[in-house]
């Protein structure tokens, strides 16, 4: 078993039976035939930034280190196709380096290219979907490499077709970005509402954000986590309209089918959680949807963890949290929900 300690954000005790470096689509398909040989199962990560290991991996895991990005143009768009193994946010510092604007309310966001578009990630009102031209993907079973169009990819709030029909035998090798030449900021969360619309530019939304992130987010490198732990709930509008009443200042986000989307740390940080711990597992002092490694947890600890936080937002509210990471088990990604009710 090798040590999977160094390649996922969490920083947790996990072992994969083998750990695999890809760098090209001839070396993954390689390296899948040979999995197929021995009835491994296969784990393909990028920075390990949005999984949890609740128990060691009886695989191989694949590392996307697929490097490369281009750039074309027209009289309107910036185009950019770009491999899957990059780095989100140094994607996000060259693109506007360059003068390509448009990712900048994206930076920060741990993980790679190639992670993108399965999770939609999103911040400050701006999600993936919105730059995304087209994902290009491999049928491992068949040696297809195709693209698929925004539309095809079924994007929604942390969801995708990647999660379902392309969830199994395929990866994700390179995403299109198109990027408007005549730039509007996205100013509608937080800080960002502050900003003079007529005179920012993109590299000031992305030093505002940037700062703002570092201020609430740990650093992997001194705390283990993996970024926002569980996904913002979506209600009822009159389920909402209780807990207004009850809660006058609660943070809430319209959503256009009529619902309404709540702010998962505002739930947390109400029921008094900044700062709880359970063995070496801890909520974020600065940010409560945020769970950390303060340096000897255990994939227990932070499923124990999990499940306190779920059973107190779900007595209080009546809203039951789902996470956001993924929860990779013995032979691949299992039901985090269930696993923390």
């Amino acid at each position: 078993m090798q040590n999977l300690q160094p390649f996922h954000t969490f920083s947790l005790p996990a072992k994969a039976k083998k750990i695999i470096e890809i760098h090209s689509i001839p070396e993954l398909q390689q390296a899948w035939q040979d999995c197929l040989a021995e009835q491994l199962p296969v784990l393909f990560l990028g920075q390990g930034s949005n999984v949890l290991f609740v128990e060691d991996f009886d695989g191989a895991v694949l590392l996307n280190r697929m490097l490369g990005i281009e750039h074309r143009e027209d009289a309107d768009f910036h185009y950019l196709h770009v491999n899957g193994g990059e780095v989100w946010h140094d994607l996000v510092r060259w693109s506007i380096e360059r003068g390509y604007y448009g990712l900048e309310n994206l930076a920060l966001i741990p993980g790679c290219a190639g992670s993108a578009p399965i999770q939609n990630i999103g911040a400050y009102g701006v999600e993936f979907k919105d730059v995304c031209d087209y994902v290009e993907v491999i049928n491992l079973h068949s040696g297809e490499l195709f693209r698929l169009t925004n539309a095809e990819c079924e994007f929604g709030y942390r969801e995708s077709v990647f999660k379902h029909k392309y969830a199994q035998g395929y990866v994700v090798t390179a995403v299109g970005l198109k990027l408007a030449k005549a730039w509007k900021p996205v100013l509608k969360y937080g800080n960002l509402a502050n900003l003079d619309k007529s005179a920012v530019t993109s590299a000031d939304v992305f030093a505002e954000i940037c700062a703002v992130r570092q201020s609430k987010l740990p650093d992997p490198k001194e705390f283990g986590n993996a970024g926002s732990f569980f996904k913002n709930p979506v209600i009822p509008a009159q389920q909402f309209e209780r807990l207004q009443q009850e809660y006058a200042t609660i943070p809430h986000f319209p959503q256009p089918d009529g619902t309404i989307k709540l702010a998962a740390g505002w739930l947390i940080d109400q029921c008094g959680l900044k700062g709880f711990q359970i063995g070496g597992a801890a909520v974020h002092q600065q940010q409560a949807l945020v769970l950390i490694n303060k340096g000897n947890a255990t994939a227990s600890d932070v499923v124990e963890l999990a499940h306190h936080i779920y059973q107190l937002v779900a007595l209080r509210f009546d809203v039951r949290l789902q996470p956001e990471v993924r929860f990779i088990g013995k032979r691949g990604e299992v039901d985090s929900q269930q696993t923390i009710r």
